[in-house]
C-alpha cells in the first residue's frame, strides 16, 4: 500500500514540475508577444490588451482598449482551447482582427504559452 502512495505522490509531483517547465518555456515564448501585450501586475495597454485573468474572459472586454468590431462581436470567451485554435492563426478564428501575427504553430510552444499566461489572475498577481 504504502508503494501505490508513494507513486502516487511522485506522479503529482512530476506533474506540477512539468507545468513550471511549460510556463517557464511560454514565459520565453511570450518575447513574442510582448511588443503588443503586456502580463503581470505592471500591465498596461500597448497595441494589445493586457492579458492577465485571460482563461474565462469575454472577447473584446478589456476596459480601455479600442478592440476591432470583428473582436468584439466573436462572442469568443476565453480558455485553452479557444486560445490554442486562435493563436495559430487569429486572421482565420476572428476575420477582421486587428491583430497582425502569423500565429504560433508548435504544440509545445503553444501549451507552454497557455500554461505562462494562465497563471495571471485578473490583477496580474499569480494564482
Amino acid at each position: 500500500m504504502r508503494t501505490w502512495v508513494f507513486a502516487g505522490l511522485l506522479v503529482v509531483a512530476s506533474a506540477g514540475a512539468a507545468l513550471a517547465q511549460d510556463a517557464a518555456a511560454g514565459e520565453q515564448s511570450f518575447n513574442k508577444c510582448r511588443p503588443c501585450h503586456d502580463v503581470g501586475p505592471e500591465a498596461k495597454i500597448k497595441l494589445g490588451p493586457p492579458l492577465n485573468g485571460l482563461d474565462g474572459r469575454p472577447a473584446g472586454s478589456v476596459a480601455g482598449f479600442n478592440y476591432s468590431d470583428a473582436n468584439k462581436g466573436s462572442g469568443i470567451t476565453w480558455n485553452e482551447a479557444n486560445f490554442k485554435k486562435y493563436i495559430d492563426n487569429p486572421a482565420a478564428m476572428v476575420p477582421g482582427t486587428r491583430m497582425a501575427f502569423g500565429g504560433i504553430k508548435d504544440p509545445a510552444e503553444v501549451a507552454g504559452l497557455w500554461a505562462y499566461l494562465d497563471q495571471f489572475k485578473d490583477d496580474g498577481s499569480k494564482k
